[in-house]
Parts: structure tokens; C-alpha cells; sequence
């Protein structure tokens, strides 16, 4: 936890398939030295077995119950479906970890990721510690941005939820735009000159202060990739993707408001349910949670909305002497109509 926030730190690892971004995890988790790290893997289809990988570890900062999969899809194009509720539970578990580490795919978009960091659920828990690109040296020095573009490639028609037709060289430009530290991994397969050239060369693609690391097999310690305290939700403005110089930012949400609407007794579920989903078509709500108090029922009933989808459960009975009532979380992007949500949620 940094001590002056009191928020968990969160390191984002990026790079394009086969980089050596699960090798350098690893190494990572292995030099801990007692920190409790919780890891979040955007694996999907057939295309990798990190997480496996990982688990097997057998090393006390990776218990296999803090190794999170996301296999939905690009994260960056699942942030609502999947990050940001995972994100929650993690946040909200008893043992909290000390240290969050979360592996893209290798065609995510590191910059919407980072602004999710700024969701109303998790910004005052929660801060990005450092973005780290892991760039593969050896591909990069003849003249490719992955060691297997073809596989890239596959992955690519693989996920279903991706959104975006990034070309690899925008996508790499947006790994290397975001990140505070680029580690040149493969380094021992390209002789000392080629690795200076590499790093002059990309230098010239990123802010004055991100730092290059020259890494061999994978070996970085986690005393050079953790800790670097940059706080890179606060910092999108110098973290520009290639879309967003361009003139264009439709991505992801850039900004986000909450608030909370407190309904009375409803009649029924179903009543519920039918209401709430249609509020969310009708102004866009992105997420929606609480509980609701049903009469004549003797237990609450818990809301959670993610975009369109509605879920609705009882999750325990109203205590005796307890103050049955109603409270919903309503989340979305800032211009939501406040005042026509809550009249259509409190009717």
C-alpha cells in the first residue's frame, strides 16, 4: 500500500504475444521478498496458458486464489464487463493484497485500461503504481514489432470482444506512449550496439522521464519493476494514444460520475428488474448495484448491472430490528440526466 495515499499500487504489464511478458512476472513474483501480489491475466481463446503457468509458481506471493483470469476478451475493451467488477471484488476481500500486477493481452490498449483506474468504484482505493512495455529486442531489430506477427494476427480474429482495429504499429506506439518504464527483454539475442540503437530509437517515441531497462531471459527483479509511485491515472494528458493525437477519443469513457438513488418498497423482482432495465437503455447508465427492499418478502434483493445486463438475487434476510429500505448505485459518464433517473428509479 503507498504510504501516502493509503491505496493499493497497481502495475500494468503490456507488449505484444510471445515478448516475454509472463516470463518477466514470474521472475517478478519470485523476488517479492514477502509482498502479498494478486495478479489479473487477460488470457482468452486458445491463444495462452499464463495463468496456468502462474499458478503453478509455487511461490507464496501467487497463491493460486490471487491469480484472476479474465478471458472475455481485449481488457480494454471489456473494462465494464469485467476489469472494473474484478477490480471491486479484489479491493473488497478481508486480505487485501499488497501489490496488484495485471498482464494485458497483447493487443490491448493500454490507455483506456488506465483511465478505468479512475472509475468511481475503485479511484479511492486503488492507484497505478507504473505501466511497463515489455518490447522484444531481438524482433524489434529486424525491423518487426512481435516475434510471430502471424500469431499476433490469429489472436486478434480469436477475440470476439474486440473493439478496436489498432495496426500493430499504432498499437505498439500506444504501449510505448503510456508506459513509464520499457524493459528491452531478449536482450542477450542482439549484440550491445543493436540494443543502444533500439533504445535510442524508442526514446525518441516517449516522455523524457520513462526509463529503459536492458533484460536478458526474463531476470528483472521486482525492486525494478514495482514502486515506481507514477500515479498514471493522473497523468493521461502526457499519456496520449495514437487516436487521441490524432483528434479522436472514442474508446473508453474519459470521465465518470455516481450517485445514489434510494427507492422505496417495491411490489416485486420482476418489477425490478423490468424497471431498472429499462432506465439504463433509455439514459446509458454504464453500471448500476444495491439492494432493494420487496414487500412481503422477508430477505433483500441485490442489483447488479453491467451495461444491459441485469442481475437480480436474494442474498440474505432482513435482521431483526434491521431498517428495511432501498439504495442504488447509479454509475456513468458525466451529463447523465440525475434528476429523469431518479424519478423513473423512486417512482
Amino acid at each position: 500500500m503507498t504510504e501516502h495515499t493509503g491505496k493499493i499500487p497497481a502495475t500494468v504489464i503490456t507488449g505484444f504475444l510471445g515478448a516475454g511478458k509472463t516470463t518477466i512476472i514470474r521472475r517478478l513474483l519470485e523476488t517479492a521478498n514477502g509482498r502479498r501480489i494478486a495478479l489479473i491475466i487477460n488470457e482468452f481463446g486458445d491463444v495462452g496458458v499464463d495463468g496456468d503457468v502462474l499458478k503453478g509458481c509455487g511461490d507464496e506471493a501467487c497463491s493460486e486464489d490471487d491469480v484472476i483470469e479474465l478471458a472475455n476478451g481485449c481488457i480494454c475493451c471489456t473494462v465494464a464487463d469485467d476489469f472494473v467488477p474484478t477490480m471491486t471484488q479484489l479491493l473488497d476481500r478481508s486480505e487485501r493484497p499488497d501489490h496488484i500486477v495485471i498482464e494485458t493481452s497483447g493487443l490491448a490498449l493500454p490507455q483506456p485500461l488506465v483511465k478505468a483506474f479512475n472509475w468511481p468504484e475503485i479511484r479511492n482505493r486503488v492507484t497505478v503504481d507504473g505501466v511497463i512495455t515489455v518490447v522484444d529486442s531481438a524482433a524489434v531489430s529486424e525491423g518487426r514489432f512481435a516475434a510471430d506477427e502471424q500469431a499476433v494476427q490469429a489472436q486478434r480474429e480469436a477475440d470476439e470482444a474486440l473493439d478496436h482495429e489498432s495496426p500493430l504499429h499504432e498499437l505498439f506506439e500506444d504501449q510505448l506512449a503510456c508506459a513509464d518504464l520499457i524493459l528491452l527483454n531478449k536482450a542477450d539475442l542482439v549484440d550491445a550496439a543493436t540494443l543502444d540503437e533500439i533504445e535510442s530509437d524508442l526514446k525518441r517515441e516517449v516522455r523524457s522521464s520513462v526509463s529503459f531497462v536492458g533484460v536478458r531471459n526474463g531476470e528483472v527483479g521486482a525492486d525494478i519493476v514495482l514502486g515506481l509511485d507514477a500515479s498514471a491515472q493522473d497523468d493521461l494528458e502526457n499519456r496520449k494514444s495514437h487516436h487521441e493525437q490524432a483528434g479522436h477519443d472514442d474508446h473508453d469513457h474519459d470521465d465518470f460520475e455516481s450517485f445514489v438513488v434510494s427507492p422505496g418498497t417495491a411490489r416485486g423482482r420482476d418489477d425490478v428488474v423490468a424497471t431498472v432495465t429499462r432506465v439504463i437503455g433509455e439514459h446509458g447508465i454504464l453500471r448500476l448495484k444495491g439492494f432493494v427492499d420487496i414487500a412481503d418478502a422477508d430477505a433483500r434483493l441485490v442489483i447488479q448491472a453491467v451495461g444491459p445486463r441485469v442481475d437480480a438475487y436474494f442474498d440474505r434476510p432482513w435482521q431483526t430490528g434491521e431498517t428495511r429500505g432501498s439504495s442504488l448505485v447509479v454509475i456513468g459518464e458525466k451529463g447523465l440526466d440525475e434528476a429523469a433517473i431518479r424519478a423513473a428509479l423512486e417512482g
